[in-house]
């Protein structure tokens, strides 16, 4: 890949004393490209996760994005977890405009991105609405259209959609991709579920059991919205399962 590759990760090694749990990993993930990580349960995803954003510090290794280590305070990362983690205190509307007034952006900017973000996500009809009178996954759509208001240089998201039902998971996954388009963010995007990962990713780098490395990266070229059912499709899916079930 190129020197233009926007997150470099190199030689990256997590040990918690005797146990290592990341292993010299290396890729790189291009400008707004959408990769997804996969991998068996307890394989160090969420490690990977907090080294990138400073949360813990690699035994060894570096993470760069735009040829910079890593810094949460210079890199505009966001983050949207599990579960849903909107700001009780504050509207739909002032959820989404909250890290764009942190960052001082024009106004301006900010009423377009507002208005973009809630109409493009269903959020218009509740943007005065507080998270606590919103479903669960209302409010996850919050966050996922707070992330993506911040322009970030890399979104991560670990497993948002892991308590939504299988029709608003597609719903949301479908929003996810207009946006990462329209943004042209970068995203890293962890799940255990294949099928999600068939039907969002450019690319899915498949973890190993600890000490983890990255065990094969698979080229996902298929257009959006995917059709699920497809010959393409359904082979992709059963390919990257094996690859996870067989060591």
């Amino acid at each position: 890949m190129g020197n233009q590759a926007k997150v470099k990760v190199r030689n990256l090694t997590k040990k918690f004393g005797d146990l290592t749990v990341l292993d010299h990993v290396s890729f790189d993930i291009e400008r707004g490209e959408f990769v997804c990580i996969v991998g068996p349960t307890g394989c160090g995803k969420t490690t990977f996760l907090n080294l990138l954003v400073k949360l813990l510090e690699p035994t060894e290794g570096n993470i760069f994005i735009d040829g910079e280590e890593a810094d949460p305070k210079k890199h505009n990362l966001s983050f949207v977890f599990q579960e849903p983690s909107a700001f009780p205190w504050l509207t739909v509307e002032q959820n989404i405009r909250f890290g764009q007034e942190t960052k001082k952006r024009p106004r301006q900017e900010i009423d377009q991105t507002t208005e973009y973000i809630l109409e493009m996500l269903g959020l218009k009809d509740f943007r005065n609405k507080y998270p606590h009178e919103l479903s669960a996954s209302t409010e996850q759509r919050i966050v996922i259209g707070r992330s993506f208001a911040m322009k970030p240089d890399l979104l991560l998201m670990d497993e948002p959609y892991g308590q939504m039902d299988l029709k608003l998971r597609y719903y949301l996954e479908d929003e996810v991709i207009r946006l990462q388009q329209a943004a042209k963010s970068t995203v890293i995007f962890i799940t255990h579920n294949i099928e999600e990962a068939v039907y969002l990713a450019d690319r899915c780098l498949i973890l190993s059991q600890k000490p983890t490395t990255v065990k094969e990266e698979v080229q996902i070229n298929m257009p959006h919205p995917r059709n699920v059912a497809s010959k393409e499709f359904i082979q992709l899916r059963e390919y990257i399962t094996e690859q996870i079930r067989w060591w």
